[in-house]
């Protein structure tokens, strides 16, 4: 079985991480950065193929991300990118307000001059990103940042809702925004960051709801085209990869 050392994503932070928090990333950095398509099917066979690990690494990781809400498990029909509905489109931006404002809050509270620097690097990644015309990793860090906060936040619970949350956010946005306005959001994350740097945890709070209504604002009943060929999602991965030997 071929190790996967060489291909660990953004998220991974260390080298003890098992196969499938590998995989696992691999497949939250997609959806993150739009590249897999909401509905589309998760084949373990296909996947085991592509990262050169077997089906239960494979199911591992699937059942992860079905526990964050961005998988669906299907009873004899495996597993699939979720395709949330309008109605949950909905209920999942009225619990992100929840938690974001609770992240936000505590962010204020424990914002270093450290942690704010790194953010703020974060921000200028994005924005140039975005700039040279690399949209999916733009989407990517724009998530990022608000998975950082909630590390800044330093609150674990929040932090995995989080997780959830912004990920469930960015499939909605493939399903229903119409065109990508870049600009916006880098601007209204340098906006927060200045909220933060005041120290005001009520103009920090009232900016991130302006951020998330204006998300928000831009969704309609339109559909993106993120793949759903999962060798074309993962091409990078594909050419990393030696000869697959099956185990």
């Amino acid at each position: 079985m071929s190790s996967l050392s060489q291909l660990e994503p953004r998220h991974v932070k260390s080298s003890s991480n098992t196969q499938d928090d590998v995989v696992y990333e691999y497949i939250f950095d997609a959806i993150l950065e739009q590249r897999l398509a909401p509905g589309t099917k998760l084949s373990e066979e296909a996947l085991g193929e592509i990262f050169g690990v077997s089906r239960t690494i494979i199911r591992r990781a699937l059942l992860r991300l079905s526990h964050e809400q961005v998988v669906s498990i299907r009873p004899n029909r495996g597993a699939v990118v979720a395709s949330p509905s309008v109605d949950e489109a909905r209920q999942i931006f009225a619990a992100r307000r929840v938690v974001e404002l609770a992240v936000i809050e505590l962010v204020v509270k424990n914002v270093t001059p450290q942690s704010l620097a790194r953010i703020r690097a974060m921000v200028q990644a994005e924005q140039d990103a975005f700039e040279r015309g690399d949209i999916g990793s733009g989407i990517r860090l724009s998530g990022e940042f608000h998975l950082e906060l909630a590390n800044i936040a330093n609150n674990m619970p929040l932090l995995n809702f989080q997780r959830s949350v912004v990920s469930q956010t960015s499939l909605i946005i493939a399903q229903y925004e119409v065109g990508h306005q870049a600009q916006c959001s880098c601007n209204e994350h340098e906006a927060l960051l200045l909220a933060i740097e005041s120290g005001d945890p009520a103009r920090a709070m009232a900016m991130m709801k302006k951020h998330l209504d204006h998300i928000e604002g831009k969704l309609n009943l339109d559909n993106e085209s993120a793949s759903t060929d999962l060798h074309v999602v993962f091409s990078d991965v594909v050419k990393k990869q030696p000869p697959t030997r099956r185990g």
